[in-house]
C-alpha cells in the first residue's frame, strides 16, 4: 500500500508542480477573455438601448407629424372657404357658388392625397359592411336591397371603414299594395 501512496503522492506531487507553473497564466488569460466578454455584452446592452430609446423618438415623431401633410392641404381648403365667405359678403349669387364648388374640388383633392376615398353608393346592391341603412322603402323600379339614395356620403382610409354611408335601402313592393 505504500508503493501505491508514494506512487500516487508522486503523480500527485508531480501534477501539483506543474500546475502552479501553468494556472497563473491560463488565469490570466481566462480572465482576460471574461473581462472582454464582458465589455462586448455591456456594449451591446447599450447599443440595443440606444436603439430602443431613438425608435421610441422616431416613433413619436412619426406619431406627432404623420397628418403634417394632410394638415397642409386643409389649411389651404380653410383659406379658401374664408376667401369665399368674404367674397359672399359683398356679392353673393354664382361666385359663391363657383367658389364653394372650388374649395370642395380641393378638399377633395386633399383627401385623396391622404387616401381618403369616398363612398356614394346610389344603385348599387347594400353592403351592411361600407353602408347604414336609415330607412328601407318599397321599389318596383329597384330589385331588393339597393341604394335607393344616399342620405350621408361615407368614407374610408386607406380600405378602411372611416364612416359607412348612411342609405336608403329599396325592399320588394309588399303584395297588398298593387
Amino acid at each position: 500500500m505504500n508503493d501505491n501512496n508514494q506512487a500516487s503522492g508522486v503523480n500527485g506531487t508531480e501534477t501539483n508542480s506543474t500546475a502552479p507553473v501553468e494556472a497563473p497564466a491560463a488565469l490570466v488569460a481566462a480572465e482576460a477573455k471574461a473581462t472582454e466578454n464582458r465589455e462586448n455584452y455591456l456594449r451591446a446592452v447599450a447599443e440595443m438601448e440606444n436603439y430602443r430609446k431613438r425608435t421610441e423618438r422616431e416613433l413619436e415623431n412619426a406619431r406627432k407629424f404623420a397628418v403634417e401633410r394632410f394638415a397642409q392641404d386643409l389649411v389651404a381648403v380653410g383659406d379658401s372657404l374664408e376667401a369665399g365667405i368674404a367674397a359672399a359678403a359683398s356679392n353673393p349669387g354664382p361666385a359663391l357658388l363657383e367658389g364653394a364648388q372650388g374649395t370642395l374640388k380641393q378638399l377633395q383633392s386633399a383627401f385623396d392625397k391622404a387616401g381618403i376615398k369616398l363612398i356614394d353608393p346610389a344603385g348599387q346592391p347594400f353592403d351592411p359592411e361600407w353602408h347604414e341603412a336609415m330607412l328601407v322603402q318599397e321599389s318596383a323600379d329597384q330589385p331588393a336591397d339597393t341604394v335607393l339614395s344616399v342620405i350621408q356620403k361615407g368614407y374610408s382610409l386607406n380600405g378602411r371603414l372611416l364612416r359607412p354611408a348612411r342609405v336608403v335601402v329599396s325592399k320588394a313592393p309588399s303584395e297588398g299594395a298593387n
